[in-house]
């Protein structure tokens, strides 16, 4: 997905895109055709199962739900799509964000985040996001890499190969 954006929301969506790529790739284990069935039939609650089972493997409970909203993007000149809506809540921050799964790869894109008690300063947001993420996880994942933006802005927030 290609969007224009600023550092402070590429550094989020990264940081987000790290520490729930494991949870992203066991989503991926499940069929692309049972996703369509259950977002074109409106049955979202097998999706939140779905996605409470995979949770509960990497993230304390009630950190990380499904939003019950999403799409499927599938035609016959390209393997499918599936996005989710996400939602993140801990330690007084909430992400409302959208997961993209696709063949190879998934990503994210973050639609909506509020801090309690917000700082002026968007690094300081951004810092309590990481802390955030890093304390819902019932195990730690590695730092991640720093990669510079994008000169031109446009961002196609990747968690690569889920």
């Amino acid at each position: 997905m290609m969007k224009q954006t600023n550092r402070f929301t590429y550094e989020r969506e990264r940081a987000l895109g790290h520490g729930i790529r494991e949870l992203a790739s066991d989503l991926r284990l499940v069929e692309p055709a049972d996703y369509i069935n259950f977002v074109r039939t409106e049955r979202f609650a097998n999706i939140a199962n779905l996605i409470a089972s995979s949770a509960e493997l990497f993230f304390k409970p009630g950190t990380i739900s499904f939003g019950h909203s999403g799409d499927v993007d599938v035609g016959w000149d390209h393997p499918p799509t599936v996005a989710l809506d996400m939602e993140f809540r801990h330690m007084c921050v909430n992400v409302y964000f959208r997961l993209v799964l696709e063949a190879q790869r998934a990503g994210v894109e973050i639609t909506y985040v509020a801090f309690e008690g917000a700082s002026d300063e968007p690094d300081e947001n951004t810092r309590r996001l990481v802390e955030a993420i890093a304390d819902a996880r019932l195990m730690p994942v590695p730092a991640i890499d720093d990669a510079p933006l994008p000169a031109d802005g446009q961002v196609a927030t990747s968690l690569g190969q889920a």
